[in-house]
C-alpha cells in the first residue's frame, strides 16, 4: 500500500512539474516571438527642423504669428541660444521611444533649408511635405520658442522667476497634415503665490528652476498627452 501511495505522488509531482515546465516553455516562446515582432518592424523615422526663436521685429511683447497654425502669440525676451535648449531637451524626449530612428540633423537641415528656398511661395505645410518625402521620413517636428527668460537668483530665492512658453508640431508629410501639437507656457510661482502649481512645486523639490529646467518639465507635461507613433 505504501509502495502504492508513493508511486502516486511520484507521478503526480512529475505532471505537475510537467505543467509548470510547459507554461514556462510557453511563456518564454511567447516573450521571445514579441520580441523578435518588436525587432523586425520598421522603426518610425523622424526628422527634426531646427526650432525657431520668434522675435518680432517690434521687440519683447509684441505679438507674432505661428507659422503653422497662424495664431497670434505675445511674446517675451528669448534667452540666445534658447531654441537650441529646447530641441536638445525635445530630442532627448524622442530618444525614450525605442521605435523612434532620428535622422541626422545636419541631412534634416540641408533639405530644408534648399526646399525652402526653391518654395518661397508655398505653404508652410506643403514645403515640409517636400522635405519629408526627401528625407524619407514618417513624422517631421518643428517647434517655435516664444519666452525663454531666465531666473534671477539662486534654487530657494529669486528676484524673477524663469519664464517659457514653446511650441512643437509634429506632421505626417504623407499627407501634408499636423498629427499632434504640444503647448507649454508658463512663468514658475510660489506655492503661496498659486496653490493649483503644487504638483509642480514639489516636483522641482520646492526650488525656483532656471529656464531649462522650467523647459524639461514642461516637456514632460505636453508629452503625456502625446499618443505614442503609429504606422
Amino acid at each position: 500500500m505504501r509502495l502504492k501511495l508513493q508511486n502516486f505522488h511520484w507521478r503526480k509531482s512529475h505532471v505537475i512539474l510537467g505543467f509548470l515546465l510547459a507554461v514556462v516553455f510557453t511563456l518564454s516562446f511567447s516573450a521571445q516571438a514579441a520580441d523578435e515582432t518588436q525587432s523586425t518592424a520598421p522603426p518610425v523615422v523622424v526628422g527634426v527642423i531646427s526650432f525657431q526663436a520668434m522675435i518680432p521685429n517690434e521687440g519683447p511683447g509684441s505679438t507674432v504669428i505661428c507659422p503653422l497654425c497662424t495664431t497670434a502669440y505675445s511674446t517675451g525676451k528669448i534667452l540666445k541660444g534658447a531654441e537650441k535648449t529646447v530641441e536638445n531637451i525635445f530630442t532627448d524626449k524622442l530618444r525614450e521611444f525605442k521605435e523612434v530612428q532620428i535622422i541626422p540633423q545636419e541631412r534634416v537641415q540641408s533639405v530644408y533649408k534648399r526646399t525652402v528656398s526653391e518654395s518661397l511661395k508655398k505653404p508652410l505645410l506643403e514645403v515640409l511635405k517636400n522635405v519629408g518625402h526627401e528625407l524619407k521620413a514618417d513624422v517631421l517636428a518643428v517647434g517655435y520658442i516664444y519666452r525663454y527668460e531666465e531666473r534671477v537668483g539662486y534654487d530657494y530665492s529669486t528676484e524673477r522667476p524663469a519664464s517659457v512658453a514653446f511650441e512643437i508640431y509634429m506632421i505626417n508629410p504623407a499627407e501634408g497634415d499636423i498629427i499632434w501639437r504640444g503647448v507649454f507656457d508658463k512663468t514658475q510661482k510660489s506655492l503661496m503665490e498659486d496653490l493649483f502649481q503644487i504638483s509642480s512645486f514639489f516636483k522641482g523639490r520646492g526650488r525656483w528652476l532656471t529656464a531649462q529646467q522650467l523647459s524639461k518639465q514642461g516637456m514632460d507635461e505636453i508629452f503625456k498627452k502625446f499618443p505614442g507613433f503609429t504606422r
